[in-house]
Parts: structure tokens; sequence; C-alpha cells
């Protein structure tokens, strides 16, 4: 049975790769939780200052980080994995992945 990381490594590895025009695409708000949860694991806690006002995307994603405030990188690998579970059942739903 893969650990946590290993769990971690694999489901990053999936999602970077899925394809921009392939038949499942992440919500916003699903690549927003996924991008939050990678800098909390990867950097640690935000501490860099909100992008300016019409960087919407910045401000989107700095929001989503910021969020997770002391959350540990373990706490977040973990949710990062739990979510990343959450969206191989909808695309084994779509028929997409083999069950």
């Amino acid at each position: 049975m893969a650990n946590t990381k290993e769990k971690f490594d694999r489901a990053v590895k999936i999602i970077q790769e899925l394809p921009k025009d392939g038949p499942y695409q992440p919500t916003t708000d699903e690549k927003l939780k996924f991008y939050g949860l990678f800098k909390q694991v990867t950097v640690g806690k935000n501490n860099t200052k909100r992008p300016g006002l019409l960087d919407f995307v910045g401000k989107a994603k700095w929001d989503a980080w910021n969020g997770l405030g002391e959350m540990t990188a373990d706490e977040a690998m973990e949710q990062y994995v739990e979510e990343f579970e959450k969206m191989e059942q909808k695309m084994r739903e779509m028929g997409l992945v083999p069950a």
C-alpha cells in the first residue's frame, strides 16, 4: 500500500499531465484547490503579498493558498490526495478511468 507521499506524488503527476483539451477538464474550483494545497505542501504558509487589482488569476491563486493558513504540509498532502480521489471517481463515473 502506498503511503501518503507516494499517493501525493502520483496525484500531482496525473493532474499535471491532464491534456489541456482532454475529455476531463477540472473545474476552476478544483484547479484552485489543487494549486493552494500544492503550494502549502511544497512552500508552506503563504507569506507573499496579494497580487495587484487587475491580476485576477493571481489573486484567485493567492486566495486559494492563503486561505489554508497554518495547515501543515502533511495535512495539505492528505487533502490533496483526498481531492484527487474525488476527481478520479468523477472520471471513473464518466468512463474515462478503468474501474
